[in-house]
Parts: C-alpha cells; structure tokens; sequence
C-alpha cells in the first residue's frame, strides 16, 4: 500500500505532527511532537489504524519525525512516555531507559467512605 506522510503544523499549541494518508486520504496513522521551553521537546503519542497494523506505517512516522527533529533541533533534549511495544525503537534510537511508570484510572463516582474519612482527618480552618 502506497502510504503518504503528511506535515502538520499547529502552531497555538507549539506542536507539530506528521500523518499517513492513503491514495484515497484516509488518515490510518499520526505521530506527534510537542516543543517546550528550555530547549525541550516531548514525543507524543503515535497511533495506526487497527486494520493497517504490522505494514511498517510506525516506523516510517517515526523515521519522517526523527529525521526532522535532527535537522531542526539540535541541542535539545527530547523525551517520551512510551509503551513496552514502543520501547524498543526508543532504545534503538539512543535513548535511555527512565523509571516504569503504571497505568490506574478509577471510575468518579459518590465516594461516601472517603468523604467520611476527610471529614474526620481534615479540619476546615478558614
């Protein structure tokens, strides 16, 4: 399949991405990066449609990404969260391994036993 990255620029938010488009202009993958002060920049998320997985769309977003960042931002220090799927090219890639970080999320719902204990451990004093 014949797979074309497209640049975009959004400049409100100091971000910049890439997308693969197929010859009809489906949108199937994006990378994405984010540029912050001091000389900073955060790879951020990267996503390929389900039914072109396994095609190497991935890697070509990420060389088209990596190629730019080497050309335009030399001297800056770029960091990631990253899955274990995408660790390795990371690694690949001369970066270095941080701390593990875990996934939690917890449904908002009345919490009836936690506004208990706040009432009894944390005294309003205003």
């Amino acid at each position: 399949m014949d797979i074309k990255i497209v640049t975009l620029k959004m400049n409100a938010q100091n971000q910049l991405g890439w997308l693969a488009v197929t010859q009809d202009n489906t949108t199937v993958g994006h990378i994405f990066l984010l540029e912050e002060p001091e000389k900073k920049l955060k790879f951020l998320d990267a996503w390929v449609s389900k039914d072109h997985r396994r095609e190497g769309i991935f890697r070509k977003l990420w060389n088209v990404r990596w190629q730019y960042v080497k050309e335009n931002y030399n001297g800056y220090v770029i960091y990631a969260w990253a899955k274990p799927m995408s660790l390795p090219l990371l690694l690949e890639n001369g970066f270095k391994q941080g701390e593990t970080c875990v996934y939690v999320e917890k449904i908002i719902e009345d919490d009836q036993e936690y506004d208990n204990w706040l009432d009894n451990n944390c005294p309003i004093t205003c």
